[in-house]
């Protein structure tokens, strides 16, 4: 027997959707049925991510977000909205990364990793997060109420790893943010979860494995391997699935077994 997830009529909004995970997301969303919402800030990326969706036959839209900032938070959801219809799922995928030790970690450092990681993504979930509240007590327009938020964390979140001392504090927090979330907006039908993924082969750090220390890296994980964005498309449909609504609060490892 064959089971298929199908998002049709659903509407999901992606941070962070121009490159690397953000846009394999977005493409097997819109894949599986669901309009997709392109979010990040280089837009020239969204629309040539937006060409490819098309041209497969999905729809998507493209709005302009910057994470760090409120009022652009506030501005893209309503946008998306507008354009698209009320939003049924969040991928809040928008991360940064700085690798250093921890003792050379500046003020700017520390802020660049952590309003967007942990910061942006609280204040895009908490933006979207209010208009599904506003739904299922009946304040706003639209006939689908709950929702979907799917936090993108990492293992990191779970291991600590040197160099990405701060990332890690980042994802972490993430992690708990996420249960914090579930506990709080489960009564409203909105499910949160979090996925943790390993080390991904994508194009912003592809170059490394092929580098001595991304070797050493390669060495050190279980199958000697890293993953591909597809290896998380799996557990990113059975989040946001309209069956998944028993699933509330769960932070899933996808990591190929590192963190154990």
């Amino acid at each position: 027997m064959s089971y298929q997830i199908d998002l049709s009529g659903r509407v999901a909004f992606v941070t962070g959707a121009s490159s690397g995970l953000g846009a394999s997301f977005a493409k097997t969303l819109a894949r599986a049925g669901a309009g997709v919402v392109l979010a990040a800030r280089r837009v020239e990326r969204l629309k040539t991510l937006r060409a490819e969706i098309e041209a497969e036959g999905g729809d998507a839209h493209v709005v302009t977000l910057d994470v760090t900032d409120p009022a652009s938070i506030a501005s893209a959801v309503a946008h998306a909205e507008t354009e698209m219809g009320v939003i049924d799922i969040l991928v809040n995928n928008s991360g940064v990364s700085t690798t250093q030790k921890l003792v050379d970690v500046t003020p700017e450092d520390y802020d660049y990793v952590m309003d967007t990681n942990t910061r942006g993504a609280f204040f895009v979930a908490q933006a979207v997060a209010k208009r599904m509240i506003a739904r299922s007590r009946g304040q706003a327009p639209g006939t689908y109420t709950g929702g979907r938020i799917v936090n993108i964390a990492s293992m990191a979140g779970l291991r600590v790893l040197s160099q990405i001392g701060v990332y890690a504090m980042s994802k972490a927090a993430v992690i708990h943010m996420t249960r914090a979330m579930a506990l709080e907006w489960g009564r409203h039908g909105i499910n949160v979860n979090a996925i943790c993924p390993g080390y991904i082969d994508t194009e912003i750090n592809h170059h490394h494995w092929q580098t001595e220390a991304g070797r050493r890296i390669i060495d050190m994980l279980p199958r000697k391997r890293v993953g591909k964005p597809e290896d998380l498309d799996a557990v990113l449909m059975m989040l946001c699935a309209n069956e998944s609504h028993f699933v509330n609060g769960a932070v899933i490892s996808a990591d190929d077994g590192f963190g154990v």
